[in-house]
């Protein structure tokens, strides 16, 4: 990489955040580059509840604008990435004693609908306590009054949202660079100039730059660190954890949105992906960035909870497939209820630093979009530069059109299940053209690799010719999406590698340490490792 090449913008943290601004600003005609120390959506972005919602609890809050930019955004979403933001029916149970009644939550889901005018999903409706008995035989009856039902929408893989941001980033000339660590920040003249980072291959490059937005997420400080001069901290995170189980016992058809008797916080029960996701908490955390890991008292928690709503569960540790545990990137406060600290983005200019740093503090999956186009129309102010509107509102991601010419092509291979199917174009939208060519043209390639007939042996080459991935933790857990099956996807892990070995040249020590680094990777999401 040459050092005559001044890029307009280097963005640090491929996540929801810095996967957006990167894409917005290359739309915008900015030569842009991105980086991560490790894959894209490694981080923050891969440990939420996988909503695209209002945020319905920020009521309580007063943070009325957040919901009402949530809930518009929800609806851009819905309109550019149709293939990965579905609707979503969610159940309030309300029960005697709790502390939001009926009356408290009949008014918020009144003013959900109102802010949220123009929205393409149902209004919401009152149950009455015999109406939902009736629907879900499986909720606890003692004490019920009935429930509010209403729509947001669920992103079932939110790492293919980062991804697709990325891969349109790049399609508008944007350089992408995974797995590269930036270790040090340049001010000239009292102004960002630079980046140092290590690349795949452990060697130092550095980078011109005439603006950076550190969009690390909980590792904003960290990156912060690098620069000549120190700063305030900016990040106080807390730790939210979640589980996923099989179907149980009176499991719920719709998704739950209840309040826990423990302390009164809500939180969901969603079906996910032939699972249900549970979660999450919200707990402050002072450990290793690197090592977030469920706690036993919050996995206890988040059983207890689910049992005492949904008595016909019972779960129990055995019944736990895996969990998944990380930090929000929220301002730092130290003291007062982690509840209460603030969810709206702030976009700080590090002018204590050098002119030309910015750094993202908090931001949620679903108003990504618009803290992007926020944040490139302050990066014209700061390049004096007078940008292009913004056009993501409209522009659809790469794999939102093309779904039915798609699935022809799928169809025609006569390889994959029903099953099979719908997955790839869950996973993959319009892009699944891209894979059914690649079987029709090297034919080897042209077989499934589990006994579902789900997986396509070319998917894994896919990933790596066109979607960023390097490693087999990549492809496993961050494109084929198979980390997140019942068993982790192992029983495909040997052929996963063979794949990728075969196509990216790896010897068969590298083999080895691919496979050793998944199976850790796997492990540490397995509850009591």
């Amino acid at each position: 990489m040459s050092e005559e090449r001044v890029f307009d913008l280097a963005v640090i943290g491929a996540g929801i955040n810095g996967a957006g601004i990167a894409r917005d600003a290359a739309l915008r005609g900015l030569d842009v580059i991105i980086l991560d120390k490790n894959d894209m959506c490694s981080g923050c972005s891969a440990i939420s509840s996988r909503l695209v919602h209002g945020g319905l609890r920020y009521l309580e809050y007063g943070e009325i604008p957040l919901v009402y930019e949530s809930l518009h955004e929800r609806r851009y979403l819905r309109l550019t990435a149709p293939h990965l933001v579905d609707p979503l029916r969610i159940c309030i149970p309300i029960y005697e004693g709790a502390r939001r009644g009926r009356f408290l939550i009949r008014l918020g889901m009144l003013a959900y609908d109102i802010l949220s005018w123009r929205k393409s999903v149902p209004r919401h409706r009152m149950l009455s306590a015999g109406r939902i008995r009736d629907e879900e035989p499986g909720l606890a009856s003692e004490g019920l009054r009935g429930a509010a039902r209403y729509y947001d929408a669920q992103v079932t893989f939110a790492e293919r949202l980062v991804l697709e941001n990325l891969l349109a980033a790049r399609s508008a000339g944007a350089e992408v660079r995974t797995h590269c660590e930036v270790t040090g920040l340049g001010v000239e003249d009292g102004a960002v100039s630079s980046l140092v980072f290590r690349d795949t291959d452990g060697n130092e490059q550095r980078v011109a730059v005439r603006s950076v937005v550190n969009a690390a997420g909980p590792w904003v400080d960290r990156v912060l660190d690098a620069a000549p001069s120190a700063t305030k901290r900016l990040i106080g995170g807390t730790k939210g954890s979640h589980i996923i189980v099989g179907k149980f016992d009176g499991a719920p058809r719709d998704a739950f949105y209840v309040e826990a008797a423990a302390d009164g916080r809500p939180f969901f029960i969603i079906p996910w992906y032939g699972q249900y996701l549970i979660g999450t908490t919200d707990i402050r955390y002072a450990g290793d960035l690197d090592k977030v890991r469920a706690s036993k008292e919050e996995v206890d928690y988040l059983l207890d909870e689910t049992n005492r709503v949904f008595p016909g569960a019972r779960l129990g540790l055995d019944e736990i497939h895996y969990a998944y545990a990380g930090l929000r990137p929220l301002p730092y406060q130290e003291k007062g209820p982690e509840s209460a600290i603030t969810r709206r983005h702030i976009i700080k200019k590090n002018s204590d630093i050098a002119a030309g740093l910015l750094s993202i503090v908090g931001g949620k999956l679903t108003t990504y979009r618009n803290l992007a186009e926020q944040t490139v129309d302050s990066l014209g102010e700061v390049l004096g530069t007078r940008l292009p509107p913004c056009r993501t509102r409209e522009t659809e991601l790469p794999g939102a059109w093309g779904i039915e010419r798609a699935r022809d092509a799928l169809e025609a291979l006569d390889l994959l299940s029903a099953e099979g199917l719908e997955r790839m174009l869950a996973v993959y939208g319009g892009r699944a053209s891209g894979v059914a060519e690649l079987c029709a043209s090297e034919t080897h390639l042209a077989r499934t690799i589990d006994k579902d007939r789900t997986v396509l042996a070319a998917e894994v080459v896919f990933a790596i010719r066109t979607e960023l991935a390097q490693t087999l933790e990549d492809i496993v857990f961050r494109r084929l999406m198979i980390g997140f099956n019942a068993d982790q996807g192992r029983t495909m892990y040997e052929d996963v590698a063979a794949l990728a070995a075969a196509e990216a040249g790896w010897s068969p020590k590298t083999v080895a340490q691919q496979l050793r680094q998944l199976g850790e990777y796997a492990a540490s999401l397995r509850v009591g490792n």
